[in-house]
């Protein structure tokens, strides 16, 4: 994938939600990983021609493991002129060592994001990009399906009142294949998790399944994709949509 197709994702995602309004401080979650990567460059790209004016800044939750590095992610983000922060954390060892966590995955989220929140928030910064995709989307409303009885996905956008933050999701319309081509293409300088459980998750089960899925029944995943846009979860209300039904 090119990065005028990303980019023309990432603006009907934006546009799609009322993801950036004039002015934003947006702070990227950077993990290292193809998709955060790739999502920094679509922010950027964004900002240059986006008619809402934003700042933005990069910010990497260190988890601890000590092989874990962040000179090259460092480098792209001196490459792309976004200021490059991080967070050093004890995560790991507290999941891993202190808590001896069988199921970790949920507390490690939950960690990492306040981390991440809360270092946005100490930087004046009032909105935080995630890098879930459309596979990420689908994915978490098969595990929802199944483990939870509900039909569910996080939202595009998501105000969290108690940090008086705004979470948005721009990467909402690519697809993981997408992103593995575009990392591909531009060389991203991804940084393997060291994470120890990583791969032998519920996520990961329900991500084979989806691909199993999507080989025997072509296009399915997509119709999930459409399924959720249309599926009134809270949250997903269509801004262009909202706004033609107010009359504007």
């Amino acid at each position: 994938m090119k990065l005028q197709q990303l980019l023309s994702y990432t603006r009907k995602a934006v546009d799609d939600y009322g993801m950036i309004s004039p002015n934003d401080k947006i702070a990227v979650g950077v993990s290292g990983g193809k998709d955060s990567l790739a999502m920094l460059y679509a922010l950027k790209g964004l900002q240059r021609f986006y008619p809402n004016p934003f700042t933005l800044c990069a910010i990497t939750v260190h988890l601890g493991y000590e092989d874990f590095h962040l000179e090259r992610i460092q480098a792209l983000c001196e490459e792309l002129q976004v200021p490059f922060h991080v967070v050093s954390t004890d995560i790991a060892k507290i999941i891993f060592e202190d808590r001896k966590e069988t199921s970790p995955c949920s507390l490690c989220a939950k960690m990492r994001k306040g981390a991440l929140n809360q270092k946005a928030k100490e930087l004046g910064f009032n909105k935080v990009a995630y890098a879930h995709h459309k596979d990420d989307i689908v994915e978490t409303m098969l595990l929802s399906l199944i483990y939870e009885g509900r039909f569910y996905s996080f939202a595009p956008v998501t105000y969290l009142d108690r940090m008086d933050l705004t979470v948005i999701r721009p990467m909402m319309y690519v697809s993981e294949a997408d992103v593995t081509g575009f990392q591909n293409r531009y060389q991203l300088p991804v940084e393997k998790n060291p994470c120890p459980v990583d791969g032998v998750t519920r996520r990961e089960y329900v991500k084979n399944l989806l691909r199993q899925l999507n080989l025997e029944n072509p296009g399915v995943k997509n119709r999930m994709f459409t399924a959720i846009l249309n599926g009134n979860i809270p949250g997903w209300q269509n801004y262009v949509t909202e706004k033609k039904k107010e009359g504007f």
